[in-house]
């Protein structure tokens, strides 16, 4: 099987995901600021434990090989991604120190700890299958804004936002978890008990990225 196995296993939640009134608002610029102020503080607090699941991908190995693989990953979230969200949020007038005193809200409880929990019950594949929505989604989010007649860009207060997800880095970055999903997939049949479970845990993940956009329109009410 392939990613696009799982994709095409729950494909009314993917575009769901993908072409949410969240994003789609903050192409065009229209997205109450609460709401994104929400999601940037949430965002903070799920990168923590993003990059928390990486860490658990190494102790899941059981190669050299396997337990290099994540490292590069894992010191992208550490030492820039992070740095690159406070840095971003700053301009937003929001500190490090006011995101890690933000409560978890339910949907980044709900979505971090089922990632955490898949990788603990399961092995690598469960893990990167679980991890796969949030880091293809968005560069399908932001393939997809680049050519969307409604995306507005001048005088778009969130135009950095819709930039970096289209942009060559984050783009490039995503083709190499394909690439690494695509090879741990390769072997498994689509119809095994096994492959329908991973698009379960696919599937599932894709629902959490559907709630983390709600909790964001949610908050701004």
């Amino acid at each position: 099987m392939k990613y696009q196995d799982l994709i095409n296993h729950c494909q009314q939640d993917w575009v769901d995901y993908t072409e949410h009134e969240f994003v789609n608002q903050l192409a065009t610029g229209d997205l109450n600021k609460y709401a994104f102020f929400h999601y940037l503080k949430q965002d903070y607090l799920f990168l923590k434990h993003y990059a928390r699941a990486y860490a658990l991908a190494i102790f899941k190995s059981s190669t050299l090989a396997e337990m290099r693989e994540p490292l590069p990953g894992l010191s992208a979230l550490l030492e820039s991604e992070m740095n690159h969200h406070i840095e971003y949020c700053q301009t937003w007038g929001l500190s490090a120190t006011e995101m890690e005193a933000e409560p978890e809200d339910f949907g980044t409880v709900c979505y971090t700890r089922y990632v955490l929990d898949t990788g603990m019950a399961g092995d690598r594949t469960d893990l990167f299958t679980a991890l796969a929505p949030c880091a293809i989604g968005y560069a399908v989010v932001g393939q997809r804004l680049e050519k969307w007649s409604e995306t507005k860009l001048e005088g778009n207060p969130y135009r950095s936002w819709v930039e970096l997800y289209r942009g060559e880095e984050y783009q490039s970055g995503v083709a190499e978890t394909i690439r690494r999903l695509d090879a741990m997939l390769e072997e498994i049949p689509l119809a095994s008990k096994r492959g329908q479970r991973l698009c379960e845990i696919f599937k599932t993940a894709t629902r959490m990225e559907i709630a983390f956009w709600e909790q964001g329109m949610n908050a701004a009410q």
